[in-house]
This record gives structure tokens, C-alpha cells and sequence, in this order.
């Protein structure tokens, strides 16, 4: 897809901000309707009140934790309970029994901005007008925005909720958009364990940086304010030297493993110099930094009460404080931040990004090749275009050059986790070239290094990486580390300026396949052609040709095929080891010179 098809789609199309697709094929509003007509509260049976929505191993048939929850609605929890209580703030966040502190961190940071909150937890929801027991919610998920529905039954235990909760008991958004989450990958257990980023994406189709502290530019502190006026999410956390899961906690009161919330930075004078702080949120709600500028620490004795007031000071054990800067840079490992894209808010003329987004699959013997250590099979990944158009015209920079993201997204594996699916170590190589409209050949990688290349492979959901390059053509190789790992992605680019994105595309043709007389004469030339190709390419006499090289002999035998065929071909030709006899051989060109034939007729 080209940048301009993209951005139409993003406005107007299925999918889009305005016109979100309905997950599982469910309508809010029809589902609504027939509820009240009827008089009866709904009952979601996509995502049903049982054990199989809350998980499938820790939280599974098994496990003795699920055994005492009860599903409750929130009017058999509480009294009087509300969507929403006196608007949605970051208190209203508070995690319980699953590891999901990188879901409720990235939650906190979408209450700063009214507009992103309430198009992801859309308005005029409620326990009392027209109340039908169903609520909605809206996430970015893999280019498309979706609409997913969900009845307001959530898991408690003792009259608790078990999840996520609001310091107000009586509020109930926060765990109902947990429910909604949980429902898009699964089940509750599907959310245990992640990054920050990967929720503030799918609020936002925003794309996210990285930054390790230790390798933090010195600008950093100028980078987070120019991001949180432009409406950015931001977290942060702390390495820890164990496995995330055990969040331990340190004597100045933060916690290692553990995903925050960037809330705010500001500077104020202390003693006639300014200091910088940084507002951080624990998404416990509780438990925070005792160190310099802590709620009752005694630096807040040297600010007037306008300062105070300004930065909103407050001793409560809410899970918030403020910390100098300098201390953030020193406790705190990475930062990551979300930059939002044009169609997070559509009426915003602060954000200039052209974005484009490719869609591809990795297939086992065909397209999945691995990275640059497999040179016989790298070349059959994927390929993408990128022309860059116009170079940066920052005053403040010498350097020459166009600016870019390049975001490799891998699809649908959380979801896939209770069938033992784990993330891909994924990453990508961008190489130069000129004017070649074909799929780039091996010869091409062996005799030609890359341009640029993500700076790791890494086992996340998402790769991005900022790069500058100068104006010219360009092919992107998004890979697994490994060959043979089968997979869906999308590849975004992200720009301030006008550059193209596009998929690499050859010929494409349809047809039957069938063959008359007059053609087999011909065919049968073809097929003495053909066998000698095949003999070049089983130069080990094993009687068959594994899937890679088939790419190479359908192109020796003259047919320019697109990505996709090929997948095609190696699923209908390739025996379980990805081996092509030479019968399968020629039933693949004699089916393929039919569709030629037909197409140019």
C-alpha cells in the first residue's frame, strides 16, 4: 500500500478511526437494542463467564486459584456503581492478581489525554441510562482499529475484584476495559507478562522508541517534555538481574521488573537553580519512591505555594511521586516512548508523520528465510520498497539526509501462547538499490552489504529503529533470526516527510489451469526445457528440489511470480521436508504456463 491508499483508508475505509471493525462480528448498538427490547442483561458468549476466558495454565482447569471465583456483575458487587467517577484519572488504576503492570502502566499514561481516552473508552457509557448489562471498547490492532464488545460480568473472589480495580469501589471503567483487552488476546492469562509499548500501540497505532539510560541522549530530558506536549505515552521500568516476574522491591521504595508510568516532567527553582522532576505512577497504587522530592521529602519546604500547586503536589499513597531527573536517570533502566500517528487524532495539525503499512507472512520452505547468516535462504524473505523522496530541513542539524522509523510488528503470537507459541526473535536489513522492480536474487546479498539494520534480532513483539538516509531507493528484509519460522507481520514506516513505502510486486495472473490440444505440442518442448532445469537444481541426483531453490527454477523457466503465489506454490507442491519431486515439478509450470497463457489472451 502506497502512503496516499493507506491514509484514505485510515479516514474514511472498514478499519478505520471513524469506521472500526466489529471484533468477532458483534454490533454495540444492535447487540444493545435487542437487549433492551427484551428486557435482559447480555450474555457474551464469544468470551463466556468461565475458566476458558480467564486462562489456560496458571489460570486454567487445573490451577486451584480459579476454583473460588465467582463472575459478578458490577450492580451484585457494589451498590451504586458507576462507569466513570468524577472523570478517568490515573488513581482509578490499581493492579491485582495478574502480572499485567505493563497494560495498567500504559493505561495511567492514556488518562493524561482526554481526547486518546475517550476514543479508546468511548463516552456515554453507563450502569443506568439504557443500561443492558454491555459495554465496548476501541484498541489499534495490526493497522485496523477494532470495536470489541463485552458483558459486564468480571471475576471476584469474596466479593473482590480479582484484576484490575479503582481506588473508588464503586468505578468500574478500568476493569472493564481489562475484560475488553483480555478478550481481544484470549483470555486474562494471555496479558501476563509484557512490554509497556505494546499497549500504548494498540491505544494509540502510535510507534514507539527506545531508550537504555545508560546509551539515553543528552537531550533526553528535552526529548520527554516535546513528547508529553505532543501527547505522547510514556513508561519506564528497572532491569531486574532475575526474571521479570519476580518484582522485587528496593529500599528507596521503587520496583525492579516492574513497568511505571511517565506522568510528567517539569523544572522549578530551588535556592535560586532550577531542577528538573520527573512524575512517575506505580500502577499498584501504592508503594513509591522515598528518595529526593518524594511526597514528604523535604525539598518540597523550598518551593512557594504557586510551585506546588503548579506541579500538583500531594502526600497521598496513591502509587504517584516526583523525582529529580537525575535520580530518574540513575534508578531507572529504559524509557520508551509512543509517538503518535496521523490517524490517532485525526483534527491534529501538530503531527506531520506519513505512515505506511505492509502486510506480509513468513512461510515455511518459501518466504521465511531467516536473517543474514543463512545467505541460501535469506534472499526468499520478503521485500519492501522505500524511495526516499525528501531530505530533513532542520536548521538546527548539519547533517544531510531523509529521517525515518522502520517498525517490524510480529502478528497474533500472545494470542497463539496457550498453543505454546512464543515470540520470534524478528529484526530487518535495509539495502540500496537501483531501479530493479524484480524480487532481489541471493547473488544480490552476497556481493551487496546492507545500508542500515535494526541495531539487534530480539525477541520482541515489535522491532523499530530510527535511521536517516540519503534520498534514493532502498529494499527493507524484514526476518525471523532463524529459516523456517512461519509467521504473520506488518512493516510500518513512519516519516515527517514524504517518502514511500511500497510492497515489491511482480506479475500476477489468474486462470483455470486447463489445457487444450494445440497447447500440449507446445507444452511438450516446455517440459524438455523444464527437466533440464530441474537437473541443475538437483545437483545432489536426490531425485527432488528443496522449496527455495523452486523459487529460483519456476524463474529460470520464465514465470515472474509475487510473494504470495510462491507461498502457494510451496504449500500445494512442497512433501512435509520442503521437497519438490520433479512430477510436482512440472504439474506446478504446466499449471502456471495455463494461467500465462489465459492471461495474455
Amino acid at each position: 500500500l502506497s502512503n496516499i491508499s493507506k491514509h484514505k483508508k485510515l479516514r474514511d475505509g472498514e478499519g478505520s478511526v471513524s469506521k472500526p471493525v466489529r471484533f468477532n462480528g458483534q454490533d454495540y448498538n444492535a447487540l444493545r437494542q435487542e437487549c433492551l427490547q427484551r428486557k435482559g442483561l447480555f450474555e457474551d458468549d464469544s468470551f463466556p463467564a468461565t475458566v476458558e476466558s480467564l486462562g489456560f495454565k496458571e489460570l486454567g482447569h487445573k490451577s486451584n486459584k480459579v476454583k473460588n471465583i465467582v463472575w459478578k456483575r458490577p450492580k451484585e458487587i457494589c451498590e451504586n456503581p458507576q462507569f466513570i467517577v468524577g472523570g478517568a484519572s490515573r488513581t482509578d488504576i490499581c493492579q491485582g492478581d495478574l502480572g499485567d503492570c505493563w497494560l495498567l502502566a500504559a493505561i495511567a499514561c492514556l488518562t493524561l489525554n482526554e481526547k486518546l481516552l475517550f476514543r479508546v473508552v468511548p463516552q456515554e457509557q453507563s450502569f443506568s441510562e439504557n443500561y443492558a448489562g454491555l459495554f465496548h471498547f476501541q484498541f489499534w490492532r495490526y493497522g485496523d482499529w477494532v470495536d470489541v464488545v463485552i458483558d459486564d460480568r468480571i471475576p471476584t473472589f469474596n466479593n473482590q475484584l480479582v484484576f484490575t480495580k479503582s481506588a473508588e469501589r464503586n468505578e468500574f471503567w478500568s476493569a472493564l476495559l481489562e475484560k475488553a483487552y483480555a478478550k481481544l488476546h484470549g483470555s486474562y492469562e494471555a496479558l501476563k507478562g509484557g512490554n509497556t509499548t505494546e499497549a500504548m500501540e494498540d491505544f494509540t497505532g502510535g510507534v514507539t522508541e527506545f531508550y537504555e539510560m545508560k546509551e539515553a541522549p543528552k537531550e533526553l530530558y528535552k526529548i520527554m517534555k516535546k513528547a508529553l506536549e505532543r501527547g505522547s505515552l510514556m513508561g519506564c521500568s528497572i532491569d531486574s538481574l532475575v526474571p521479570a516476574r519476580f518484582e522485587t522491591r528496593t529500599v528507596t521504595g521503587l520496583v525492579k521488573g516492574h513497568a511505571y508510568s511517565v506522568t510528567a516532567v517539569d523544572e522549578v527553582n530551588e535556592n535560586d537553580s532550577k531542577v528538573r522532576l520527573v512524575r512517575l505512577r506505580n500502577p499498584w497504587g501504592q508503594v513509591e519512591w522515598n528518595g529526593p522530592w518524594s511526597d514528604n521529602s523535604k525539598e518540597w519546604t523550598t518551593l512557594s505555594k504557586d510551585e506546588k500547586d503548579k506541579l500538583q503536589h500531594q502526600s497521598a499513597e496513591d502509587g504517584e511521586f516526583w523525582m529529580s531527573f537525575e535520580d530518574f536517570k540513575k534508578n531507572y533502566t529504559k524509557i520508551e516512548i509512543c509517538n503518535l500517528t496521523p490517524d490517532a487524532l485525526e483534527d491534529d495539525k501538530i503531527h506531520k508523520w506519513t505512515v505506511s503499512v505492509n502486510e506480509g507472512r513468513w512461510v515455511r520452505g518459501c518466504s521465511a528465510g531467516g536473517c543474514r547468516n543463512y545467505p541460501d535462504t535469506f534472499w526468499t524473505n520478503p521485500q519492501y520498497r522505500l524511495r526516499l523522496l525528501e531530505e530533513d530541513d532542520d536548521p538546527d542539524d548539519n547533517e544531510v539526509g531523509c529521517t525515518f522509523v522502520v517498525a517490524l510488528m510480529q502478528k497474533n503470537r500472545r494470542k497463539e501462547r496457550k498453543m505454546g507459541a512464543n515470540l520470534f526473535t524478528i529484526g530487518f536489513a535495509i539495502y540500496e538499490m537501483h531501479g530493479n522492480k524484480q524480487h532481489m536474487q541471493k547473488d544480490f546479498f552476497l556481493f551487496n552489504s546492507s545500508k542500515a539494520r535494526s541495531k539487534s534480532y530480539i525477541n520482541l513483539r515489535e522491532v523499530t529503529q530510527r535511521f536517516r538516509l540519503s534520498s534514493g531507493e532502498y529494499v527493507i528484509i524484514p526476518s525471523t533470526y532463524e529459516p523456517h519460522q512461519e509467521g504473520d507481520f506488518i512493516l510500518r514506516v513512519f516519516s515527517e516527510k514524504r517518502n514511500t513505502s511500497e510492497l515489491t510486486v511482480c506479475v500476477q495472473m489468474d486462470g483455470t489451469g486447463r489445457l487444450n490440444l494445440q497447447e500440449f505440442r507446445h507444452l511438450w518442448n516446455k517440459i524438455k526445457q523444464w527437466q533440464g532445469i530441474f537437473k541443475h537444481y538437483n545437483a545432489d541426483q536426490s531425485g527432488s528440489i528443496n522449496s527455495y531453490e523452486m523459487r529460483n527454477a519456476v524463474n529460470d523457466a520464465g514465470f515472474r511470480l509475487n510473494n504470495q503465489l510462491y507461498d502457494i506454490i510451496t504449500m500445494r507442491y512442497a512433501n512435509e521436508n520442503m521437497n519438490i519431486d520433479f512430477d510436482s515439478f512440472v504439474s506446478c509450470l504446466v499449471r502456471l504456463e495455463a494461467m500465462f497463457s489465459k492471461s495474455t489472451h
